[in-house]
C-alpha cells in the first residue's frame, strides 16, 4: 500500500476555495444604490394641479348691462348739477381766474394780470372788435353759444369782444341767471385758455346786462 502524499482534509479545503473564486469570477460587481431625488418646485405643482381643469367661458367679453333701478329716478336739479362741475374743476385745477362779484357788478383776471390793463378794461378803453347777445336764450345754449364765439374770435385774432346777458328782468323772479353763470363757463374747458380777463361794461354798452371780455393772441387750431 502506497502512502498519501496530501491530507484529505487539506484536500477538500482546497477544492472549496477554487470554487469560491470560480464563483466570484462569474459574478459581476453590483453598482452601489443611487441616492433618491428630490422632486423640485416645478414637480411638486404638476402633481398639485394634476387632474385640475380649465374653468369654461365664453370667448368674448360681454359688456354688462347696467341696473336702472339703481340710478336716480329724476335727474338731479340744475343748480346742483352746476355746482357738482364747479368742484370738479376746482379738483382739476380749472379754476385759474380771480374772480369778484356782486349783484350788480362782475370781474375777474388771470392770476397776475396787470392792474393797469383791468383799469382800461373796466373804463371800456379797449376797443370792442365782435359781441353776442344772449337774450332769450336757455343755460345751456347759452353756454354752447359762449364758448363758440369766443373760439371763433380767439381764432381771428379779436382781443376784446362784449357780451350782453341781459339783466334777468324777463327771467323767473328777476334773477339774472345768464349772468351768474358766466363766470363759471369763462373758467373751465378750452375757454379758460383764452381768457385774459373779463368785466361789467360801461353804460353805453350794456352796463350791468353786459361784460367786456379780453382775450389772449389769437392762433389757429383751438
Amino acid at each position: 500500500m502506497e502512502p498519501q502524499l496530501f491530507n484529505p482534509a487539506f484536500d477538500s479545503l482546497m477544492s472549496l476555495k477554487e470554487k469560491q473564486e470560480a464563483d466570484s469570477k462569474g459574478k459581476k460587481k453590483e453598482d452601489p444604490p443611487k441616492p433618491k431625488k428630490e422632486p423640485d418646485d416645478t414637480q411638486y405643482f404638476l402633481e398639485a394641479m394634476s387632474g385640475v381643469e380649465p374653468l369654461k367661458g365664453p370667448k368674448k367679453k360681454t359688456a354688462l348691462n347696467p341696473d336702472i333701478n339703481i340710478w336716480p329716478s329724476h335727474p338731479a336739479p340744475d343748480d346742483e348739477l352746476e355746482a357738482m362741475a364747479h368742484l370738479s374743476d376746482l379738483v382739476s385745477g380749472a379754476v385759474d381766474l380771480d374772480i369778484t362779484f356782486s349783484d350788480e357788478y362782475i370781474q375777474g383776471s388771470v392770476h397776475g394780470f396787470d392792474r393797469r390793463l383791468m383799469g382800461k378794461l373796466k373804463k371800456g378803453q379797449f376797443p370792442v372788435q365782435d359781441h353776442i347777445d344772449l337774450h332769450g336764450l336757455t343755460k345751456q345754449e347759452a353756454e354752447t353759444r359762449i364758448q363758440g364765439f369766443l373760439r371763433k374770435s380767439y381764432g381771428l385774432g379779436l382781443r376784446c369782444v362784449l357780451v350782453v346777458h341781459g339783466r334777468g328782468l324777463n327771467s323767473e323772479n328777476h334773477i339774472p341767471v345768464l349772468k351768474e353763470r358766466l363766470p363759471t363757463w369763462l373758467r373751465r374747458g378750452p375757454i379758460r385758455k383764452i381768457v385774459l380777463a373779463f368785466s361789467t361794461a360801461m353804460p353805453y354798452d350794456g352796463g350791468t346786462g353786459a361784460i367786456y371780455i379780453l382775450l389772449k393772441r389769437g392762433k389757429a387750431g383751438l
